[in-house]
């Protein structure tokens, strides 16, 4: 059973998100996180967790700032009040999770606290005892956990029957419960009534389009539809037999290319999220050309490839850079993404280039998340300065400006 509290959004007014605090920050609490960052440049989203230290219970603080993390190790007062100095600044979402129950606070842009409280029947258990484990490196918690089995990872090879997760995947097995955090912390956005429409271009082996569609559906209760397209037909239609096969209604998969596709028989689309993981080059300019037009409220994308940039950048005051094939690269594809970036703010997103997956693991490492705005965008100037300066226009810019 919920109950619900308001409260005014400065520290000294979330009185019901401190008793929350108080009561629930112990041994049995699992974590803290705050998301939805409304001070993106400060930090974008933080976990608080406890562990033991030489036999004394405090809680280890992780901040992500930008592509760094800080950890930091606090008593109970101090992250009381670090957490409430958080939610007063810079978050406007905060979930308290312990064995016992949930409580979640939300900051509505007006200051307003609302602080909701579920209490668990059964407990989150860890092992047989129900005990959180509080040793300083305890395995991550995953949003799909190891030894949960879930059907579409079993059948696309990255878990086996038993629920453990095939040595060889594990690293996919990493990268799809990363994607989902990044999900998690936009669904504030998304959930407000109604069915939620998806697109994902390129979907490939559909890793994460099924996995998207598990943990938004199946997990968390929400009415939504999938669209998968890609261009290989083979791939389509062993994804299409796998999503009747698990009777997922709603996760439907389509041959075609980006920059046709127009909707289902010709109709314009309704899109509230959009996602294009390593479509490559321009094709990922299509999608999000795409996304903008139809006023998608979630962008989420990985780009690939990054072609378009290398073959026109020229800066003779750059030359000592540039004159190196490697070099130039790596910055063409920066540059190209500091370009869609900047483009997609300019048409109305709050924008984060966000660390997909370890630099060991693939280059191709950058997640761009979008999330529109309600007032709109405003035409700026900053993006044609700095491609004239390297005399380059790409295939988004001309795309934006049609």
């Amino acid at each position: 059973m919920y109950r619900r509290m308001a409260g005014k959004g400065r520290v000294d007014d979330m009185q019901q998100l401190k008793e929350a605090l108080e009561e629930m920050l112990g041994e049995n609490l699992y974590q803290v996180v705050m998301s939805n960052s409304r001070n993106k440049e400060r930090v974008i989203k933080a976990k608080v967790r406890p562990i033991m230290i030489k036999g004394e219970l405090v809680y280890q603080e992780t901040a992500y700032r930008g592509t760094q993390v800080f950890h930091g190790n606090y008593g109970k007062e101090e992250t009381m009040q670090r957490i409430l100095e958080y939610m007063a600044k810079d978050f406007r979402q905060c979930e308290i999770e312990t064995t016992e129950g949930r409580a979640t606070a939300l900051v509505s842009k007006k200051g307003s606290v609302s602080v909701k409280r579920k209490n668990f029947t059964g407990g989150i258990k860890d092992g047989e005892s129900g005990r959180i484990d509080l040793s300083h490196n305890r395995a991550k918690k995953y949003l799909l956990e190891e030894g949960q089995p879930v059907p579409f990872l079993i059948d696309l090879g990255v878990q086996k029957e038993d629920g453990s997760i095939v040595k060889a995947k594990y690293d996919k097995f990493k990268q799809i419960n990363r994607f989902l955090e990044f999900i998690d912390d936009i669904l504030p956005t998304l959930s407000k009534g109604g069915k939620i429409h998806i697109i994902d271009f390129g979907c490939g082996k559909s890793y994460l389009t099924f996995a998207i569609y598990y943990y938004m559906k199946e997990r968390k209760g929400l009415d939504i539809e999938i669209t998968g397209l890609d261009l290989k037909t083979e791939v389509i239609e062993k994804c299409s037999r796998l999503a009747e096969k698990y009777g997922y209604k709603e996760l439907r998969f389509r041959q075609g290319d980006i920059g046709s596709y127009e909707g289902e028989g010709g109709s314009e689309p309704k899109a509230d999220m959009v996602v294009t993981l390593h479509a490559c080059d321009t094709a990922t300019d299509y999608a999000l050309a795409k996304a903008v037009k139809w006023g998608a409220k979630v962008i989420l994308s990985v780009p690939c490839c990054q072609h378009e940039v290398n073959k026109q950048i020229e800066s003779e005051e750059l030359n000592p850079l540039l004159k190196y094939g490697l070099l130039k690269e790596r910055a063409s594809a920066l540059v190209t993404d500091a370009i869609r970036a900047n483009l997609l703010e300019e048409n109305g997103y709050d924008v984060q280039l966000l660390e997909f997956i370890d630099m060991e693991h693939t280059p191709k490492n950058i997640l761009i998340r979008a999330v529109r705005r309600g007032n709109g965008g405003g035409k700026e100037t900053a993006v044609r300065e700095m491609t004239e300066l390297l005399h380059v226009r790409t295939t988004l810019q001309r795309l934006l400006e049609k």
